[in-house]
């Protein structure tokens, strides 16, 4: 359904250092029950909350014993993706909608994410930050991802549409909670994969405050689909169902801890070229590349090396595939990776899938913001 179709007045519910748990039964029971008026919820959880995507597993993703020492809860979102690391400098949004406003024959996952990522967008540029939807679930500023989005359709129930939003990020601290491809991370390294992120702190080059953020965003979601945003809370019986849910599911081992999928392996390669050496380290699912993190002497274009990175990521490990992806990127700009040809990037990544095929033990996997 078009924007100009909605109920004009929505609801906005703010509420900050929740637990993990009632974050995550918050939105969810919403959207199990969502039948009137759409919400948006923007909110913060207590620093700090690892919170895996549906299909992950602990032991894959983060270093739970790290998490323990330091008070860090850990759950599992009903939404896909990778694992965040979330706390009072990280900005959660949940929207849900009635599922008879979502026109499901028009209307899929890749429109569903440019709709209310929307607001979003519009919300950073009132800040005076220019950034877009990029690839399947994105935003970015300038190739830097700020917002990882993902979809949940409640059964029997509404959408809920979720977001994380980087205002701030304290990157070595989630790369001591997530485990990543690289048996120990380098100075360099921590460097090179903050790059591959932004926040809107970074981007202003000021501490705005959370709050600050958080009108600018409900200010981009009222522009974009034309409604007002009603300030409001939950109701008695609202808290009621969010407690049920968060006791039956969200404090519940079985589903924190739940594993569907075999565990990742993890594989490295290097290889010198003429532009300079080489790195890919690769985490596999199965015959699939989860993440690949590619790092070297050589020089790139602003954003190459992550926008080769996500051209490879979540797809199949095959040789033939790997060099199509490769050449692909290559052919949007000339002198891609400067003086690394694509058959040498091709054939790292190659050899880093090898690697991991050929290692027994569980392997470790980058988050949705690394």
């Amino acid at each position: 359904m078009e924007p100009s179709s909605y109920p004009k007045v929505w609801r906005l519910i703010a509420d900050d250092g929740v637990s993990a748990s009632f974050g995550l039964a918050a939105d969810d029971a919403m959207a199990r029950r969502q039948t009137g008026t759409p919400i948006v919820r923007l909110y913060s959880y207590r620093s700090h909350t690892a919170l895996l995507g549906r299909f992950q597993h602990v032991g894959d993703e983060l270093h739970a014993d790290y998490c323990a020492a330091n008070g860090i809860e850990i759950n599992r979102r009903p939404t896909g993706g990778g694992t965040i690391l979330m706390g009072e400098d990280q900005l959660g949004v949940g929207v849900t909608i009635p599922r008879d406003l979502v026109d499901r024959k028009r209307t899929g996952v890749r429109e569903l994410f440019l709709m209310y990522g929307a607001g979003i967008i519009e919300g950073l540029s009132k800040l005076g930050i220019d950034a877009q939807f990029h690839r399947k679930n994105d935003i970015e500023v300038l190739g830097r991802k700020i917002a990882g989005m993902g979809i949940y359709a409640a059964k029997g129930g509404g959408v809920l549409f979720h977001t994380s939003l980087l205002v701030d990020l304290d990157v070595p601290l989630m790369l001591s909670v997530l485990k990543t491809p690289f048996e120990k991370i380098s100075d360099k390294q921590i460097t090179s994969i903050a790059e591959r992120m932004t926040t809107v702190r970074k981007e202003l080059g000021q501490k705005v405050s959370l709050e600050h953020v958080r009108d600018a965003i409900s200010m981009g979601y009222e522009s974009t689909l034309g409604v007002t945003l009603d300030i409001s809370d939950f109701t008695n019986e609202e808290r009621a169902n969010i407690h049920a849910l968060e006791n039956d599911q969200y404090l519940s081992d079985d589903w924190i801890h739940q594993r569907s999928f075999p565990a990742d392996t993890f594989g490295h390669a290097s290889k010198k070229t003429p532009g300079g050496l080489i790195h890919a380290h690769i985490t596999l699912a199965g015959d699939f590349i989860k993440t690949v993190y590619i790092t070297g002497d050589f020089f790139a274009e602003e954003g190459a090396v992550s926008t080769l990175e996500r051209a490879l990521k979540r797809t199949h490990a095959d040789p033939a595939e790997i060099r199509s992806i490769v050449d692909a990127v290559y052919n949007t700009e000339e002198d891609f990776l400067q003086g690394v040809p694509p058959g040498a990037v091709a054939r790292v990544v190659f050899k880093a899938v090898e690697a991991a095929r050929g290692i027994k033990e569980p392997a470790h996997s980058g988050g949705c913001f690394a």
